[in-house]
């Protein structure tokens, strides 16, 4: 009698489950509660962001917010210094919206439910079944990066994933394949996580070892580098612009950036706007400017364009303060630790005199 094929969609669950339980990860410091706080903390961290880089940040913010009540009391800007280097700065200022949200409309508990949990600042409908299954044991679907590629590949789902269309198949496929056992919810939602982020790679992935071999579309095929397909080609737009770094020796004078947008709430060089100089900037602000000197440029990627920044080293005469609402004058040696993007932080560390 000839062999039954196996049922991918009845296979996955069990599979995942069983593999996770012998070769996932079991020792984050996030996978030792229950309390929702702790680990919603961890969720937003590590969108888009490496597990070995999360961690002595995780620790940190719990060290100086050790509940959800203290991270609501605390000044954003404090929230942001903490923040500084992980990038994608709006998880931080969520963040702290989402915590002073929960203290007045939810009485310092997340809901249980993944659909009012995904109604507060910066949670989106994968982040919030996460933390339903592992706060709560809610049964719910994730769909993150990782998620997206290791069902591309094992049901040889074509098209980029980030489409409305294949995304919306993708969600359907998600919930199709959630397991029903008591307990087993929160072993799944770690495992597909682990599996994406360990064996099925971007780059390599290890097929002889997963536990998805027998029943993967890609793998049969051999399309492991074909899915899941790339964002149709679109050309990145590029911006330039020139900050200042104007410094009276022992400080230098940054300014607040304004809560949303590029670097939203962080501090950052002051920008030259078109046809402005660096004398009229420094009039602007009550400044004695005494002498210019240009900087290489660095330049940094982010989701949708390019920057290029041009620096401007500018030695002012000593003063006692900016005059404006906004700016701040911090010494050099503080650059290790005050609220700037990564970009800035590695340009004002190095030597510039």
């Amino acid at each position: 009698m000839p062999k039954t094929a196996p049922d991918p969609v009845a296979e996955f669950a069990p599979r995942l489950i069983a593999w996770q339980k012998r070769h996932g990860r079991h020792d984050l410091p996030w996978q030792q509660t229950r309390d929702a706080y702790p680990i919603w903390l961890s969720e937003i961290m590590l969108q888009q962001t490496q597990v070995t880089t999360v961690m002595p940040y995780y620790a940190r913010f719990l060290a100086e917010f050790p509940t959800l009540a203290d991270l609501a009391a605390a000044p954003v800007e404090r929230v942001l210094e903490l923040w500084a280097g992980l990038g994608y700065y709006a998880r931080a200022r969520n963040l702290h919206a989402c915590a002073v949200r929960v203290m007045a409309e939810h009485g310092g508990r997340f809901p249980r439910e993944p659909e009012r949990i995904a109604e507060l600042p910066g949670i989106g409908r994968s982040t919030a079944a996460a933390i339903a299954a592992f706060a709560y044991g809610v049964r719910g679907a994730i769909l993150d990066g990782n998620v997206k590629r290791v069902l591309c590949r094992c049901f040889g789902v074509s098209g980029f994933p980030g489409a409305p269309k294949v995304e919306k198949g993708l969600w359907q496929l998600a919930e199709s394949l959630l397991p029903h056992g008591p307990g087993e919810i929160e072993i799944y939602t770690q495992g597909i996580m682990d599996l994406g982020a360990s064996l099925c790679s971007r780059g390599k992935p290890t097929c002889a070892i997963c536990p998805m071999q027998e029943i993967c579309v890609a793998r049969r095929e051999g399309r492991q580098e074909e899915l899941p397909e790339a964002r149709p080609g679109k050309v990145i737009p590029e911006r330039r612009v020139t900050a200042v770094i104007f410094s009276d020796g022992p400080r230098l004078l940054l300014q607040r950036r304004p809560p949303s947008g590029i670097w939203g709430g962080l501090l950052a060089l002051p920008e030259l706007a078109p046809g402005e100089s660096a004398a009229s900037l420094a009039l602007g602000l009550g400044l004695q400017l005494q002498a210019e000197q240009a900087l290489p440029p660095i330049r940094h990627t982010f989701t949708h364009f390019r920057l290029e920044l041009t620096p401007l080293l500018c030695q002012v005469a000593p003063v006692a303060t900016a005059g404006e609402p906004g700016w701040e004058w911090l010494p050099w040696q503080d650059m290790a630790t005050a609220a700037l993007p990564t970009p800035l932080r590695k340009l004002l560390q190095a030597p510039l005199f």
